[in-house]
């Protein structure tokens, strides 16, 4: 649990600060209602400890405005004035707990291992809801395959279950995706998940920004550092590129793995943390451990349940239905509502989508923004698409030799397209009207006939 500690004397917070640390639980300390407001709304404080009496403010009312304010943490209030009647006003204010100063620390200890299970059976009784209501699960994750049926069998099977899993695939097969879903369907869903790629962080930065750091800890730490691992405490962390880290980060990573328990740099004590790891990669693991240039020690902890994610070409019957759901994705927002072409969809399920479900997305967004008419066209997709389709070039002449119908599709609009300029004397912009498409969509389409060997 993250503890706050609000009290306007040093030494209290000090004295309470090294009870709840030696209990190991990460603590932050407030020196008044002010500072501590400022730390509250962020919405990251498990439990405070707060004084009702301060110089700069009532503790009671800090406890009423955060509550109004919708922010969770719970607070037990602690005062050398006790009486009923502030006890009475500060639970009705909306506080867990009541103490009197001075603080006895077993007393300390044992109510923050109640608030510690309030917040467990809280997250556990949302995420039951929401298991049983059905909200679960991420709308992106969309398939129709048998392949992609048993991927979220074990994904389901192993979420629930706090193990690391090893998410393997090629680029753009939706791994984030897969292990946002496994987050979702777990117990862990109010918590947050926190992704990461690692070859993104430079290599001198990385165990700041998973372990985190201390104030002066090098030169440049003005202050202190909560570290992505924390950050992600009774949550999920995702690392993607796991292969890209350095071997002297693969050994601190085996330790957190294993022991739970992570050093912020310049830090003396070890703190636990309640982190589910879920890692990915598209590069060949037990390659790299045959190299040498990753440990295997940390590949068989990390791969303790592994699920491998089949390219897009190898289940092209999800193709449609993800084309149709990135359509209807654009029309929730309120960017457009376009249909698709035949001919575009049987180009579309044609290819073979080398950067997988990210490329398809890619293509589809670019189709709606240069779509006129509400219809996405062969001319609204990416120029020479089709040359990129994956067939040999045998097999391309052979297709365009026997006349396929996506060829016979496009000579018979260049046909009607090339009439209809003929009757308007060449004008383009009275043609384009007349065809009811747009002026630029039109220059597109006799550009792309122009590179077919198509002319007027």
């Amino acid at each position: 649990m993250h503890v706050l500690i609000i009290d306007d004397e040093l030494a209290l917070r000090q004295i309470i600060a090294v009870t709840v640390r030696r209990a190991g639980y990460s603590v932050d300390m407030a020196v008044g209602v002010k500072d501590a407001a400022a730390k509250l709304v962020r919405g990251d404080i498990d439990v405070a400890i707060c004084d009702i009496r301060m110089q700069d403010g009532d503790g009671v009312d800090l406890v009423r405005s955060m509550k109004s304010a919708g922010v969770p943490t719970l607070f037990i209030m602690v005062t050398a004035f006790a009486s009923v009647q502030t006890a009475v006003e500060a639970l009705r204010a909306g506080a867990m707990d009541y103490m009197v100063k001075p603080v006895d620390s077993e007393e300390l200890l044992y109510r923050l291992r109640q608030a510690q299970t309030l917040l467990g059976l809280k997250a556990e009784n949302v995420a039951l809801r929401k298991f049983v209501s059905g909200e679960r699960g991420n709308d992106r994750f969309k398939f129709t395959s048998a392949s992609m049926a048993a991927v979220e069998r074990l994904a389901t099977r192993v979420a629930t279950i706090d193990s690391t899993v090893l998410i393997t695939g090629e680029s753009g097969t939706g791994k984030g995706v897969l292990a946002r879903f496994i987050h979702d369907q777990s117990l862990r869903v109010e918590a947050p998940f926190i992704p990461v790629n690692c070859s993104a962080i430079p290599e001198n930065l990385l165990e700041s920004e998973l372990f985190g750091h201390t104030k002066g800890a090098f030169s440049g730490a003005a202050q202190a550092r909560k570290g992505l691992f924390a950050q992600a405490d009774t949550g999920t962390l995702f690392l993607d590129e796991i292969g890209e880290l350095p071997l002297h980060m693969q050994t601190k990573m085996l330790h957190v793995i294993e022991d739970k328990e992570i050093r912020p740099i310049g830090g003396e004590q070890l703190r636990k943390v309640d982190t589910r790891i879920v890692v990915a990669t598209n590069r060949d693991l037990s390659a790299m451990v045959a190299e040498g240039t990753f440990r295997e020690d940390l590949f068989f902890r990390i791969s303790q349940f592994h699920i491998d994610l089949p390219p897009l070409r190898n289940r092209g019957e999800d193709i449609l239905r993800l084309i149709h759901f990135f359509l209807q994705t654009a029309k929730l927002k309120g960017e457009t509502n376009v249909e698709l072409d035949p001919a575009a969809e049987e180009l579309l399920l044609e290819y073979h989508w080398p950067g997988n479900v990210r490329e398809l997305e890619n293509v589809i967004g670019r189709a709606i923004i240069m779509a006129d008419g509400g219809r996405i066209t062969i001319g609204d997709l990416p120029p020479g698409l089709s040359a990129r389709s994956g067939k040999s070039a045998r097999e391309q002449k052979a297709a365009s030799a026997s006349g396929s119908l996506r060829e016979q599709v496009r000579r018979a609009e260049a046909d009607i397209i090339f009439r209809v300029l003929r009757e308007c004397g060449g004008d383009r912009k009275v043609a384009a009207q007349q065809l009811e498409i747009g002026l630029s969509s039109l220059y597109r389409k006799l550009e792309e006939f122009e590179n077919l060997g198509v002319t007027l």
